[in-house]
């Protein structure tokens, strides 16, 4: 496009020149040699002419080269298109990317002094988060594993963390000279805080509430959950009274469900509560109730849960595994016993080819070609599908 624009622009200054060419030979042919002041005035209109077409020359030069200058300076889209091209390339063999890989959901209950079954110290905590940012793990919001939307660093791996209960030291406000202050020693104060230092590692966390009085402050809990979506975290559903739905009824699973969102949506009425987190990890034994822990209403409240988690005890498969099952997902207890999330660090140490690793593009699932049976290409979307084999050393 660039050529035929100049060759448009030459072909434009030479009519323009050959015209000014003409007028002068034409005055000439028609002037009268017999006459001398016929000759001059015939001499001053030609030299006239020729300084006229000189400077329109000069101009016309002129503005081809701005005219090129532009064209020169217009941006090449496909160049663009080239250099956003070779940021998503990686070195396949060097990052080994396994988006069919496994994904810890970590369930933390409340933070102490003391550790105990679902009660994990502040210190173990905070070295919880600092294994997994060492280990290159990145935290993610559960809802963009289940829709596989993971948008990571090519060669990191995603975590969810999870809160249940809604106690106060998974969120506790202090003040200090008469303004609110997020106690630094709860679970959301730690997480802010290591995010402010390690801002790559993310601030995702979903916390699951239950009841009429969340994080145990009544008078803050407008401010609290509005704090935590304005943060970028979630809020899950626990059930209204904590029930274990195993042993309810249809209308009471529906009942106990709605009641928690429309107690939810009272203070976030825009917000979409759709992740459950089943008490004891209890759930129907039928089909037919089951159903309804992911769609029902109650009373005019309707609700919808795209993913409802268990209580442990294992990694959980990729969202584009053909086992991935969103209606009851594991979780990696936040401890450091058997089965606990320390336990299933060193797993994935001792066998890296087990755990998801990300390709950094957001568009694209790679996988390895040993895998391509276990995956469920219906689950990809309008992503792109990648497929390499891993070379043996």
């Amino acid at each position: 496009m660039k050529r035929y624009a100049k060759n448009i622009i030459a072909m434009i200054l030479s009519v323009v020149l050959f015209t000014g060419c003409t007028a002068s030979t034409i005055n000439l042919n028609n002037t009268n040699d017999s006459k001398v002041e016929g000759n001059e005035k015939i001499v001053r209109e030609v030299k006239e002419n020729e300084k006229e077409n000189d400077d329109k020359r000069n101009v016309d030069e002129n503005e081809l080269s701005e005219a090129n200058s532009d064209l020169d300076s217009e941006p090449d889209t496909n160049d663009k298109e080239q250099e956003d091209k070779k940021e998503k390339e990686i070195n396949l063999q060097e990052i080994k990317p396994n988006e069919a890989g496994k994904v810890m959901i970590v369930m933390y209950h409340a933070l102490g002094d003391e550790e105990k079954d679902f009660v994990r110290t502040r210190e173990n905590f905070k070295k919880d988060l600092e294994l997994l940012y060492e280990k290159g793990y990145r935290l993610i919001s559960l809802n963009d594993y289940i829709n596989n939307d993971i948008d990571i660093e090519a060669g990191k791996t995603p975590v969810v963390i999870t809160f249940d209960d809604g106690n106060n030291s998974d969120f506790n406000i202090i003040e200090e000279n008469g303004e609110k202050k997020v106690d630094p020693n709860c679970a959301v104060g730690i997480l802010e805080d290591f995010y402010k230092e390690h801002p790559d590692f993310g601030l995702e966390a979903t916390f699951y509430i239950y009841g009429r009085n969340p994080f145990r402050q009544k008078d803050l809990i407008d401010y609290k959950l509005k704090y935590i979506i304005n943060k970028g975290m979630d809020i899950g559903n626990h059930t209204s009274g904590h029930d274990k739905l195993s042993v309810l009824s249809a209308e009471d699973i529906q009942k106990t469900l709605a009641e928690n969102v429309k107690y939810i949506k009272q203070y976030l009425p825009d917000y979409e509560v759709n992740t459950l987190a089943l008490p004891y990890g209890a759930r129907p034994k039928s089909e037919e109730k089951r159903n309804y822990l992911y769609n029902g209403s109650f009373d005019g409240i309707e609700y919808q849960n795209i993913g409802a988690l268990a209580v442990g005890a294992n990694p959980a498969h990729s969202s584009i595994h053909k086992e991935f099952n969103h209606r009851y997902i594991p979780r990696v207890h936040g401890s450091s016993g058997e089965w606990g999330i320390r336990f299933w660090l060193e797993y994935f140490d001792k066998h890296p080819e087990k755990r998801y690793i990300s390709d950094g593009d957001q568009d694209t699932v790679t996988i390895q070609e040993h895998q391509r049976d276990v995956v469920d290409e219906t689950k990809i979307g309008d992503k792109k599908l990648r497929i390499y084999k891993l070379e043996k050393k």
